[in-house]
C-alpha cells in the first residue's frame, strides 16, 4: 500500500533527550537533501514520547541546532507527547483482535532465558506470558505488577502472510525494489508499557501515517526494524512508506555516534569555532 501523490514528504524525527551530534546533522542534511531531489517537503517530528527522558531545552536546542544548519520546515510540529490518545487507539485495536497480551517478566529475566538475540543483539524473549491464562493476566494487572504490552507476532505473521516494504538506493530517485520482511526474528516486541501507550515501533507508523510520509530516510542500524513496521501498517491498514537506508557517522573507534556515549555535540562543535559549512563537510554534504 505504497502511497503516490503528487508531493513527497519526508520526516526528520529526533528524541529530546540529549544534543544533536554530527549523526543527527548528517540524517538531518540527507533527509532535506531527499526532499530536494523529489521535489517534495521535509518535515521536523519531536518524538518525545518517553516524558521522563525528554526535556523542553532539548527540544530548544534541536530547533537551534537544525536552523543553525540552515534548515527550514512547515508549522506547526508534530510532538508525539500530543498524540498519546492516537498511540492507545492503535494499541487497543491490536489488542481487541486478540495479538497484544500482557508481560510481567523482568528484563534479568528474560535474558536468563532468552534464545537468542534479536537484530539489535539484545535478548529474544522467549514468550514466557504469551500463554498466561485470563484469569492469572486480571490477577496480575490489577494487583499493579510492572507491565509491558507484547505484539504476539507469530499470531500476527499468520494473519498477514508474506511482507514486503518499498526500498530505493542513494539518489532517492532510484528504481525502487521490494524487500521481504522478517519480523519473526524481532519476537515479540513490546509495543507498550504501563503509563506510556506506544513504544518507537508503534508511534512511528501511526505518525508516519498521519502526516502522509511517502518517503522515510533512516541509518542503516535501523533496517532491520523496518520489518516491525511494516507488520504494523499491514495490521492496522496504515499506508506503507518508500524507505532509504543511508550509512552512519561513526567514530575513531569504528562506532556509531550515540548521546549515550555524550559523542561530542553540535553545540560542542559550534563552541570550537566550528560553522555550518564545516559539519557539511565533515558529514560529506
Amino acid at each position: 500500500m505504497t502511497q503516490n501523490p503528487s508531493s513527497p514528504i519526508l520526516r526528520f524525527a529526533p528524541s529530546p533527550n540529549g544534543r544533536l551530534h554530527l549523526g543527527h546533522a548528517y540524517s538531518a542534511l540527507y533527509t532535506w537533501n531527499a526532499a530536494a531531489r523529489l521535489g517534495g517537503t521535509a518535515l521536523l517530528r519531536i518524538e518525545d514520547i518517553d516524558c521522563e527522558r525528554s526535556k523542553p531545552e532539548f527540544i530548544a536546542a534541536i530547533i537551534a541546532d537544525l536552523r543553525w544548519l540552515g534548515l527550514d520546515w512547515p508549522e506547526p510540529v508534530l510532538h508525539q507527547s500530543a498524540r498519546l490518545d492516537a498511540y492507545a487507539e492503535a494499541g487497543n485495536r491490536l489488542r481487541e483482535r486478540g495479538l497484544l497480551y500482557p508481560c510481567f517478566c523482568s528484563r534479568s529475566a528474560i535474558a536468563a532465558h532468552a534464545g537468542g538475540t534479536d537484530p539489535d543483539g539484545a535478548p529474544l524473549y522467549p514468550g514466557t506470558c504469551r500463554h498466561l491464562d485470563r484469569a492469572r493476566q486480571i490477577e496480575r494487572l490489577e494487583r499493579g505488577d510492572p507491565v509491558q504490552f507484547r505484539l504476539d507476532t507469530a499470531a500476527a505473521m499468520q494473519r498477514v502472510g508474506m511482507l514486503s516494504f518499498t526500498v530505493v538506493g542513494p539518489l532517492v530517485t532510484d528504481r525502487p525494489q521490494i524487500r521481504y520482511a522478517r519480523p519473526e526474528r524481532w519476537g515479540d516486541v513490546v509495543l507498550q508499557r504501563k503509563g506510556i501507550p506506544a513504544s518507537y515501533h508503534l508511534s512511528v507508523v501511526v505518525d508516519d501515517a498521519a502526516q502522509a510520509i511517502t518517503h522515510v530516510t533512516r541509518g542503516r542500524d535501523m533496517e532491520a526494524a523496518t520489518d516491525i513496521h511494516a507488520l504494523l501498517q499491514m495490521l492496522l491498514g496504515l499506508p506503507s512508506p518508500i524507505y532509504n537506508f543511508h550509512r552512519l557517522i561513526l567514530d575513531d573507534a569504528g562506532r556509531k555516534l550515540a548521546k549515550s556515549r555524550d559523542s561530542e555535540s553540535l553545540a560542542d562543535l559550534r563552541a570550537k569555532g566550528w560553522t555550518p559549512d564545516d559539519v557539511r563537510r565533515a558529514v560529506g554534504f
